[in-house]
């Protein structure tokens, strides 16, 4: 392993604490057998039918993506609105607030009790089966913008756990073709499992860039409908910023 010259670093570390809301960037995350430590606790649902979160589904939830998330040390959840001061969730008065912001009756609900000591209101189903690791490449990026001049290709856009920093590969999404391989990250053993099939959130606004249909249009056509990878976890570990990438 140590043979294998490096990829690449780790530029960004990223948990989701509620689905499709905003992620938490981090200095460091541990990684489990099954996911990152404190990702995707939460959803936020309409109240009025329990319909959970689904950006790229309708435009009553294009402004999910810019409700901020973070959990405190002692691991509860706080959410923000745009220049908005933080609060503790689930709880009437963030559900107040994002309501008002979404324009309809919007309430966080966590997918298992144990994600909110204390809490005794109705929980929601989790909207998707989690996959370990969601891992993306500063190369795929680039090559993004290479084909799609005008957009803003932000990591943001694809919700990954792990970007490794690596030099562009010309004409190539690179990691999409590594599958089956394993990556050592640190001390972290990943195998690529499969690509990670893009969908119409990756188009939406967020916080410093714009609706953008183009962004998964080159996806399609260049890529067929991919960026970034899904791996699962060999060995757990501990991973931080600057971690040294290599093929295992």
């Amino acid at each position: 392993m140590n043979a294998q010259a490096a990829l690449g670093t780790v530029s960004q570390l990223w948990r989701y604490p509620a689905s499709s809301l905003a992620g938490e960037r981090l200095d460091a995350i541990s990684v489990g057998t099954s996911t990152v430590d404190g990702d995707r606790l939460f959803g936020l649902v309409d109240a009025s039918d329990g319909e959970i979160a689904r950006p790229d589904r309708g435009p009553k939830w294009h402004k999910v993506p810019l409700i901020r998330t973070r959990l405190t040390e002692d691991r509860r959840l706080e959410v923000a609105l745009p220049g908005g001061d933080w609060l503790p969730a689930p709880d009437p008065e963030s559900d107040r607030v994002l309501s008002g912001f979404l324009g309809f009756d919007a309430s966080i609900r966590p997918y298992f009790r144990e994600h909110a000591p204390g809490y005794a209101g109705p929980l929601t189903a989790e909207r998707y089966s989690r996959t370990p690791i969601h891992l993306l490449t500063t190369a795929s990026l680039a090559r993004l913008k290479a084909l799609h001049p005008q957009g803003v290709p932000d990591s943001r856009r694809f919700r990954p756990n792990i970007v490794v920093d690596m030099e562009p590969v010309e004409g190539s999404f690179p990691e999409t073709e590594w599958l089956g391989r394993k990556l050592a990250i640190g001390d972290l053993l990943l195998t690529i499992s499969e690509p990670c099939r893009r969908c119409g959130f990756t188009i939406i606004a967020q916080d410093g860039f714009d609706n953008d249909p183009g962004i998964l249009r080159n996806l399609v056509r260049y890529n067929a409908h991919n960026i970034g990878v899904y791996c699962t976890v060999d060995r757990p570990a501990r991973v931080e910023i600057g971690a040294e990438v290599r093929f295992a």
